[in-house]
């Protein structure tokens, strides 16, 4: 008897199972993404991260602002947003970002990846490229990828800058921030998704060095802003925004995210 033939169909049948097996799971994960749940990237260092004093009396939890934590799972979010520093992370800009973003839409819900880390240089957010002891741009595209398989991406917000105020860093500060962009996108998949940065605090030294580079950003890049920090003030050590105006700046970033989608 020649089984060949049998052999033939009976391997088609494995093939085509297996195909539609992997279509059904995809659809099940496609299915699962809900377009109301908006995910947004918070990178940078320590002013992203957020160094400002947690008044838990004010701690309220909005239960449509959920955040990714340090293990990966959604949780309700609340200051501190990050987890790069555990002893001393407090308020940064997420949570009135999202706050604030919420204010202008009362249908959608907002996921926050956080994955800014203290003292990074922006030399440490390319790939392939670690700083002490973790990689952040892998991180913070991994953690972004899973966010996606819940809701949609829909925009990055970035504050760093501290570590690269001198003069040798500052001269190709631009540069390195606009291929940091172009790569976001493309490893994310969207080539315009809105990217808005925030200026230094201008109680920092040397702040322009970081600043005047800012100021170019839109320029240079399509659907990018920058939200300024001047009138904020630091917490007592001329380098972290004190709570309050942690949470303007994250005020500002919202304004200039909405103004950025309005475009697109």
């Amino acid at each position: 008897m020649n089984i060949r033939p049998k052999l033939i169909i009976f391997l088609l049948c494995i093939s085509l199972v297996i195909v539609f097996t992997s279509f059904v799971k995809r659809k099940i994960i496609e299915d699962d993404i809900d377009p109301n749940f908006h995910v947004y990237l918070l990178i940078g260092q320590s002013n992203m991260a957020g160094r400002g004093l947690i008044d838990k009396t004010k701690s309220r939890v909005d239960n449509r602002i959920e955040m990714l934590d340090e293990n990966n799972n959604w949780i309700p979010a609340k200051d501190p947003i990050h987890f790069d520093r555990p002893s001393i992370v407090g308020v940064g800009p997420g949570l009135s970002f999202a706050k604030s973003i919420l204010k202008n839409n009362h249908k959608i819900r907002i996921g926050l990846v956080p994955a800014a880390l203290g003292g990074s240089p922006i030399s440490a957010w390319t790939d392939g490229i670690a700083y002490t002891g973790v990689f952040p741009y892998e991180d913070a595209i991994k953690r972004t990828r899973l966010a996606m398989r819940r809701g949609v991406i829909k925009g990055i917000i970035w504050h760093q800058g501290e570590s690269d105020c001198n003069d040798k860093a500052a001269m190709t500060y631009l540069t390195k921030l606009v291929e940091l962009v172009k790569k976001l996108r493309i490893d994310i998949g969207d080539p315009n998704l809105p990217f808005v940065a925030g200026e230094i605090g201008y109680f920092f030294k040397d702040n322009n060095l970081i600043n005047k580079e800012l100021s170019t950003l839109s320029i240079s890049v399509t659907n990018a802003a920058v939200v300024s920090a001047r009138g904020l003030q630091h917490k007592g050590d001329s380098t972290h925004f004190d709570t309050k105006s942690a949470v303007i700046l994250g005020k500002r970033y919202a304004i200039a995210m909405n103004g950025l989608q309005t475009q697109r």
